[in-house]
């Protein structure tokens, strides 16, 4: 969840609709796992 953080606009949370905050949280953590896939691959 550390990580997720450090994306400001999840962070603090700019989106007041549920749905793009979701969609925000889902990005956010696809973009990590895709950082450390990569690193492993």
């Amino acid at each position: 969840f550390g990580k997720i953080k450090q994306f400001r606009g999840i962070a603090t949370r700019y989106d007041r609709k549920p749905e793009n905050y979701l969609a925000a949280l889902k990005l956010a953590s696809l973009r990590i796992w895709l950082k450390s896939y990569e690193s492993a691959a």
